[in-house]
């Protein structure tokens, strides 16, 4: 029975008891008053009214108390699941960022900091992982959805969004998809969301709402002109959903923003206020991780003005590691975008060159101290910033447990106490049990990554296989920089590791043609030379 269902029966249940108890009272007061009783009548009768009432006290009163506290306990949560995208590791202040972001620590100092939270190295991936509790090599996604891409998270599977609505939930989204864009049938509101206000593709110029030649920004599936700064816009509409929810269920809000992925575009006066930062690039960062952050500093004050904070869990990572010219150093892109731009001025011809570019040289972000950061296996493309706030029902503290992007599902459902409706073919596994302190430590599975240089990694927690041409081990607890092979020292777990990797499912449904992108770049921002992406969606759901 759906939580929603469970609360509004237990409610009614409460009134159906008490009239016999005011009847019996009222009795006995008429009868004890009446001139017609005996004075020994009268006395038995009295007295039969006072124990009346002081069980009435002692017992009822207690009781419709606890019921009513039975309510609260039944009441299912509402979930808010905050994803930045492209944050890196330093890029927040509670991991030593010169960046202030006093929202985003707030949900880590007030709950619990997820230490070890793992995504994949890039958003599709870690969309999918979170989306539907599987691993996304397995879905045919390892890499970001190119914007040619007619595929996307398989219509057969069944999403967060989805099971959480069989539960009673409103499902709405506010931000970037992702996971598929070609027709509306891939769309949030074919997989489970019954809102969705964002763009479809993976980045959009945050002023002019651009992806790849078309205009990428909508709500509902109908495209939706309007000016403003796309993270400003994002959060005034999920403070707007907030307060015009469907005030008789709980609320699902997924809030997928775009920042702080390229583009480097921010408001004037937030890059003047880290005109410090020496770094052009790291100086506009700055202000879109700030601008992020008080974005989510609105998103919290509206559940707390709504008074949904006592009863909301608020989930907070990062898609995916962040980037920074470190991450394409040594590469082929990285070696070329040098040379070019030791030569000729930017923007490179053809656009391809030019979006190979702003990958390898613009980004801002600061994943220190862990190695590379997005598109990459090693640490800094997947263990990223993450926090779950729950007031009242989760301690504060630190989990330095391994928590992956593929948990997510069956931790929110078993939060919510739907333990029992977790599918039972996902890959993730819950973690509620290790994130209250109930019970004994919930197993941790293996989980896949794949990087975009032809590298492939598998986490045995403390343990990580990586395969880049060469086979290397690492204890990640005791090593996290990634410093020191001990592939010698353990040859029957290598082994082991690398079975299991070669027999991970792995379909080849997508992908990306790097001659596509070449020729028709996936850029964020810029003119628009074809039709509105939503537009193109119905267009080829008709056909």
């Amino acid at each position: 029975m759906p939580w929603h269902s469970r609360f509004r029966l237990g409610r009614r249940s409460i009134p159906d008891v008490l009239p016999p108890w005011r009847e019996a009272r009222r009795s006995m007061f008429e009868l004890a008053l009446s001139s017609e009783a005996g004075h020994g009548e009268a006395r038995r009768v009295r007295f039969a009214a006072v124990v009346g009432v002081v069980i009435f006290i002692a017992v009822l009163l207690p009781t419709r108390v606890v019921a009513s506290g039975a309510e609260e306990v039944r009441r299912p949560p509402h979930i808010v699941v905050v994803l930045a995208d492209d944050m890196g590791w330093r890029d927040v202040s509670y991991h030593g960022s010169e960046i202030p972001t006093p929202s985003i620590d707030r949900i880590a100092k007030e709950g619990i900091e997820l230490d070890r939270f793992y995504a994949q190295p890039t958003c599709s991936p870690t969309r999918a992982a979170l989306m539907t509790g599987k691993s996304p090599q397995r879905l045919g996604i390892e890499s970001p959805i190119h914007k040619g891409a007619v595929v996307g998270l398989p219509l057969e599977e069944t999403t967060l969004a989805t099971l959480l609505a069989n539960q009673g939930y409103q499902s709405l989204m506010v931000g970037k998809w992702h996971l598929g864009h070609y027709t509306p049938e891939q769309s949030p509101l074919a997989r489970g969301f019954e809102y969705f206000y964002g763009f479809l593709n993976g980045g959009v110029g945050y002023w002019d709402h651009v992806h790849g030649g078309g205009y990428d920004w909508q709500r509902n599936g109908k495209t939706l002109r309007e000016d403003g700064y796309a993270t400003h816009l994002l959060v005034e509409d999920a403070v707007r959903v907030l307060a015009d929810r469907d005030r008789s269920r709980p609320t699902f809000l997924y809030v997928a923003f775009s920042s702080p992925h390229l583009p480097n575009e921010a408001p004037s006066a937030s890059i003047e206020r880290f005109a410090h930062l020496e770094n052009e690039n790291r100086r506009v960062h700055a202000a879109m991780v700030s601008e992020l952050d008080i974005a989510i500093g609105r998103l919290l004050e509206a559940i707390r003005a709504e008074g949904m904070e006592d009863n909301t869990i608020v989930l907070f990572a990062s898609d995916n590691g962040g980037l920074n010219p470190g991450v394409y150093a040594g590469s082929a892109a990285g070696t070329m975008a040098n040379f070019l731009g030791e030569w000729f001025d930017r923007p490179f011809f053809p656009p391809g060159l030019e979006f190979l570019a702003a990958n390898a040289l613009d980004g801002g972000s600061d994943n220190s101290p862990l190695p590379v950061g997005k598109g990459s296996v090693a640490e800094g493309g997947t263990r990223v910033p993450a926090a779950i706030w729950w007031p009242g029902h989760l301690e504060r503290g630190v989990h330095e447990g391994f928590i992956s992007a593929s948990d997510v599902l069956p931790t929110l459902l078993e939060a919510i106490g739907a333990k029992q409706q977790i599918p039972s073919d996902l890959n993730g596994r819950s973690q509620w049990g290790a994130l209250t302190g109930d019970g004994a430590d919930p197993e941790t599975p293996d989980y896949v990554v794949t990087g975009m240089f032809n590298e492939i990694a598998i986490y045995r927690s403390p343990w990580k296989l990586v395969d880049d041409g060469e086979v290397s081990l690492y204890h990640i607890y005791d090593d996290p920089y990634e410093q020191t092979d001990v592939s010698a020292q353990h040859p029957t777990l290598l082994s082991d590791l690398q079975d299991t990797l070669k027999g991970w499912p792995r379909p080849k449904v997508g992908g990306i043609n790097f001659l596509n992108v070449l020729l028709d770049p996936d850029s964020f921002g810029g003119e628009e030379d074809r039709l509105p992406w939503a537009d193109a969606a119905r267009a080829n759901g008709t056909r």
